[in-house]
């Protein structure tokens, strides 16, 4: 959410900003509605105070005998005036946190200008590409030849974007999981978190993922939903928090299934396993105060980088431009992975700020010190890394000409030593 008190200290910028996403201005509308609101306040104090002194009067005349009928007739009209106006201070109330509610957090001013992907930013890259003696596969040609990636008897189980992994593959993708907790939780700083996948509407609309992505998650019949990254419960479980300023920065991870409708995305990335309806992921949270967010950004995004680095598959950090920056960060970086038999670069990790955005949905605060006032605290979220999508990586830049997968030597003892999937 936004603070309506920085739109009416600013609302050109407000809007330049929304222009940046490509959105058109709406600042006159909700400052419209912010002065009609303020004014039927103002208003239904002035008739409250009235009421009150009416009541008053009206009880001293009653004690001495007096003529009440004037001053009960005053009350009935201040009554039917306050009960509108009550609604109106409602209403207005309603449709400013609606219209709200539905715009992207501010841009921080680094990031580029630009409609879509094509105008991100490359930060750095690192590594070295594999230079095969060969026509390298793509990972479901490599999966199927091996007979442990079966994508049939997942449709016949559950439909299209789904997979069934066996034998070492299975293997693989679990070793994966594991790496990357153990390395977030003993190299840098994350507390391992089980979470739940089934949340309630709360959660979802403080980490942002409603009103605006509900085509995007599956929701139950009993009305709650499937998260989308683990993110959504590690980031709500500080909703309606004041932590104590001391046990900032928090820094939580978890490895869950994550579940996505994958709403408009018909045609995309068919094949294979890159664009799942289930799939694994490792999430990285951080619930930090607003002059150490920043740091900690690079410092999460630096976590994420590790673990490709200890993989040895090569990356390249993008900083995403205005278009592409998702609704409710209001800074990016996407990691993307080389893919051998695409030949393409792949997103593979997406390290976001969202500043106090998330924070204001769910009225997470800290108190810096004893005796101050609360702030809102700032939550950062980043893949580190979707599982998935690093097995795919692994299988295609590990890949030997006889259709065999070299396992990774940070990952054998994760695999009982084994070095080779035949």
């Amino acid at each position: 959410m936004h603070d309506i008190r920085a739109l009416r200290a600013d609302p050109t910028a407000f809007d330049a900003d929304l222009a940046r996403r490509g959105m058109a201005p709406v600042s006159a509308q909700l400052l419209a509605w912010d002065e009609e609101k303020r004014q039927a306040q103002t208003l239904l104090q002035d008739k409250q105070t009235r009421s009150k002194t009416l009541a008053r009067e009206i009880g001293t005349l009653k004690r001495t005998g007096g003529d009440t009928a004037g001053l009960e007739a005053e009350g009935a009209c201040l009554r039917t005036d306050m009960e509108g106006l009550k609604e109106t201070v409602d209403t207005l109330g309603n449709q400013t946190t609606s219209l709200l509610a539905t715009l992207p957090n501010r841009l921080d001013p680094s990031v580029p200008d630009g409609p879509d992907e094509t105008a991100n930013v490359v930060v750095q890259t690192w590594g070295t590409r594999p230079d095969f003696a060969f026509a390298p596969k793509q990972h479901f040609e490599l999966g199927e030849a091996l007979g442990q990636m079966d994508f049939a008897t997942a449709a016949k189980l559950s439909g299209s974007r789904f997979v069934v992994l066996r034998g070492a593959l299975a293997r693989l993708e679990r070793a994966l999981g594991q790496f990357m907790l153990d390395l977030h939780t003993t190299e840098h700083g994350y507390t391992e978190t089980q979470v739940p996948v089934l949340v309630n509407d709360d959660a979802m609309y403080g980490t942002d993922k409603l009103p605006k992505f509900a085509d995007q998650s599956f929701r139950t019949e009993d009305g709650r939903w499937l998260i989308p990254t683990a993110e959504v419960p590690l980031s709500a479980s500080v909703a309606g928090d004041i932590v104590d300023g001391s046990a900032l920065p928090m820094r939580l991870t978890a490895l869950s299934q994550c579940f996505r409708s994958e709403a408009g995305a018909s045609g995309r990335d068919v094949r294979g396993m890159l664009r799942q309806h289930q799939f694994e992921k490792v999430e990285m949270v951080s619930v930090t105060t607003p002059e150490e967010s920043d740091a900690e950004h690079e410092r999460m995004t630096r976590c994420a980088e590790v673990v490709l680095e200890k993989l040895n598959i090569s990356y390249r950090r993008m900083l995403l431009c205005a278009g592409d920056t998702g609704f409710g960060a209001a800074k990016t970086f996407d990691l993307e992975a080389w893919l051998p038999g695409q030949d393409a670069w792949r997103e593979i990790s997406s390290c976001s700020n969202t500043r106090d955005f998330q924070a204001r949905r769910m009225n997470a605060r800290y108190r810096a010190q004893a005796g101050s006032a609360p702030a809102f605290v700032h939550t950062l979220n980043g893949s580190g890394l979707a599982v998935g999508r690093t097995l795919i990586a692994v299988m295609e830049n590990y890949q030997n000409e006889d259709g065999s997968i070299t396992v990774p030597e940070v990952l054998r003892p994760y695999m009982g030593g084994l070095e080779r999937i035949a």
